[in-house]
């Protein structure tokens, strides 16, 4: 082993020994030993834990990790995968993702998403094309980076321009004038996604429409952007923490159509609300339905991620195991 790694090695160590190492440890304990005898019932497997580079930064004022020093922070910690979250990358040069991509390998973890940001929901066209140049450009990114499944959102009217004003009012934002329901909203979105669907198709990349604010704020409005498009290119983003009452129901109507999925939790307490989430609940609704995908961490608390991202992965591993 040469002298480069085992430095890398010792820095690592040492990292672990600074207050996680008890956390990580009994994360790594729950997963299921290679060549153990599967569990009763036949197929249940383990899901692949991740974690999104966002967990690290949080939109908090002066804490950007980069993503190069992510990777290895969640390889250290055992994390089976790593989402990249498309905001906090520090280039896209070619030469810059085949580094961060080369990191990944080194460590050991694949690169399973990339999280972006657009919105449909406007009915300027021209608006709309180039939210929909910006899904596509992103798409080859996450084809040059040999990422997988790539996180789609249908946008929102955008009448609330503070996002802590959105929080406290639960997601919800008046339409913009002139507009008495959602049915323009809807039309945009799924044309807008529909023009993506060949070059996800093309880049072997999924596109996960997520239950976040907009359109995507009930599991029906997801649901019928899914299933109006109908593409196999296109699926469910299940994010655990995005409906703030009644999740488990709500969860459950989207579980069928999910093809990956996003964990919060809020050690310290959220930065912009808590929920109290049962993930062995959770992971029961995903395992009724024969889900074997990713499971990424978003931790979204105020706690010092070196402490609490280890817990979270415990959290995790326990339930999805």
């Amino acid at each position: 082993m040469g002298t480069r790694r085992m430095a890398g090695m010792d820095t690592r160590r040492g990292f672990l020994r600074a207050g996680v190492t008890a956390a990580v440890g009994a994360a790594v304990a729950a997963r299921p030993a290679l060549g153990a005898e599967p569990p009763a019932g036949g197929g249940t497997r383990a899901n692949r834990i991740a974690i999104s580079t966002y967990s690290f930064w949080r939109f908090l004022e002066n804490s950007r990790v980069p993503i190069d020093e992510c990777i290895r922070q969640s390889a250290a910690m055992g994390f089976d995968a790593v989402e990249i979250l498309h905001r906090q990358m520090d280039g896209e040069e070619n030469a810059h993702l085949q580094s961060l991509k080369r990191t990944a390998i080194v460590e050991g973890v694949d690169l399973c998403g990339l999280s972006i940001h657009q919105g449909f929901v406007s009915p300027d066209a021209e608006v709309r094309k180039k939210n929909v140049e910006h899904s596509i450009k992103c798409i080859e990114l996450a084809y040059k980076l040999g990422i997988p499944t790539m996180r789609v959102n249908t946008g929102r009217w955008g009448t609330t321009k503070d996002f802590d004003q959105l929080m406290k009012d639960r997601g919800i934002e008046p339409r913009l004038p002139g507009y008495t329901d959602d049915e323009e909203g809807f039309k945009w979105v799924i044309e807008s996604i529909g023009q993506c669907l060949k070059s996800a198709q093309e880049c072997g990349v999924l596109l996960a429409l997520e239950n976040h604010w907009g359109l995507g704020l009930t599991p029906e409005g997801v649901l019928r952007i899914v299933n109006a498009v109908n593409s196999p290119w296109l699926g469910v983003l299940m994010d655990t923490g995005n409906f703030l009452e009644d999740p488990y129901d709500k969860l459950a109507k989207i579980a069928p159509k999910t093809v990956y999925v996003q964990a919060k939790t809020y050690y310290g307490g959220g930065i912009w609300y808590s929920l109290e989430l049962d993930y062995a609940r959770v992971a029961a609704l995903l395992r009724k339905e024969q889900y074997h995908g990713y499971v990424a961490l978003e931790f979204e608390g105020k706690e010092d991620w070196r402490t609490a991202i280890p817990k979270s992965l415990g959290v995790l591993r326990k339930a999805f195991s």
